[in-house]
Order: structure tokens, then sequence, then C-alpha cells
């Protein structure tokens, strides 16, 4: 009775783990890899990837349409509650066996091996990555971290800036505090 207590104790740790892990890698970030996707996931392999989710389609006109200033095509992939997980932006507009171009991160789940993901301070940020460059635009400064190929978005408002100032933004004017605007990973 007790080697059956244990066995079943045995099977249930293992099936933990494989879990716990398949979960982790569902939600990870490296370079070229956001969860289940990466570098070569082709568009038409969303559906059967997040099977367990919701797809919006937003598709352009591509260079079909009469509007040339329209967005590129764009994939929101919501949860089954509701929840923004990420938009998925194919490198091909109106192409489905097109790759992947970026990924925005909206949810919290989805983090680096360092911790980084959408709800990280700027002094964690800073601390566990390296920033290798920043432009200023006139709403928000950019963090370019090549280790990622990925480019974080600050609102000028949380560097204490207004808007439409094309002030030069150094590392030593964000906050510590300061939050995330974006999060995109680029798979190019």
């Amino acid at each position: 009775m007790m080697k059956k207590n244990i066995y079943h104790i045995l099977i249930l740790f293992a099936i933990a783990i494989f879990f716990s892990c398949s979960n982790s890698e569902k939600f990870s970030i490296e370079k070229g890899k956001v969860g289940y996707l990466n570098s070569t996931t082709l568009i038409n392999e969303l559906p059967h990837i997040f099977k367990n989710d919701s797809i919006v389609s937003n598709l352009s006109e591509g260079a079909l349409g009469d509007n040339y200033f329209q967005d590129d095509d764009e994939y929101l992939i919501y949860s089954k509650n509701g929840k923004h997980l990420l938009t998925i932006v194919p490198k091909e507009q109106l192409d489905s066996t097109s790759t992947i171009k970026s990924i925005q991160i909206f949810d919290d789940r989805f983090q680096t091996t360092t911790g980084l993901n959408i709800r990280t301070s700027f002094s964690d940020l800073r601390a566990n990555n390296t920033i290798d460059k920043i432009e200023s635009s006139f709403y928000s400064a950019t963090l370019f971290i090549d280790e990622l190929n990925a480019t974080i978005a600050i609102d000028k408002e949380e560097l204490g800036l207004k808007a439409f100032s094309n002030q030069k933004v150094t590392i030593e004017q964000i906050p510590d505090l300061a939050k995330m605007k974006s999060f995109i990973v680029w798979f190019y």
C-alpha cells in the first residue's frame, strides 16, 4: 500500500513538473522567440498555436488598396477570458504564408529569463538588461535592447517631459519607477 502511494505521488510530481515547464515555455521571451512563436512561424499556423485562445484579424488593403497610409495587418491574440495577450504583425501583408515581423507584448506572464515583462520598472530593466540605444520621438523615448532584438517605449509623461518635445533623452533622465508604454520583439 505504501509503495502504491509513493508511486502515485511520483506520477503527480512528474505531471506537475511537465506542465510547469511547458507553461514557462508558453510565456518565455528570448531573442527570436516569444512563447511558441519564432522567426519561422507562419501566420497560417496561428490558429493551431492559439487554439485555446481567440484571434482577431485586422487586415489592411495592402498594395492593392486605395489607402496607402493604412496600417499593417495585425493579429490580436486574446485569452478566452478576454485578456489581450499579444499583437502579431506579419512581414508580408495579406499573405497567410508570411512569417512574423514583430510581436507586441500585452500580458505580464510573457517574460525573459531576467524577469523583463511589460510591468517591469525602468530600474529593474536597466539592472538586468543592456540598453544599446535611446531614440526620442514626439510622445515617447524608445529603448533598444539588442540582446532580445526588442524595443521598449516609455511615454514622455513618465519622464516629466511634455509631448511634442523632440528633446533628446538620456538614460540618466529616466526615473527608476518609469513604466513601459510598449514592449515589442522584432523578428528580423
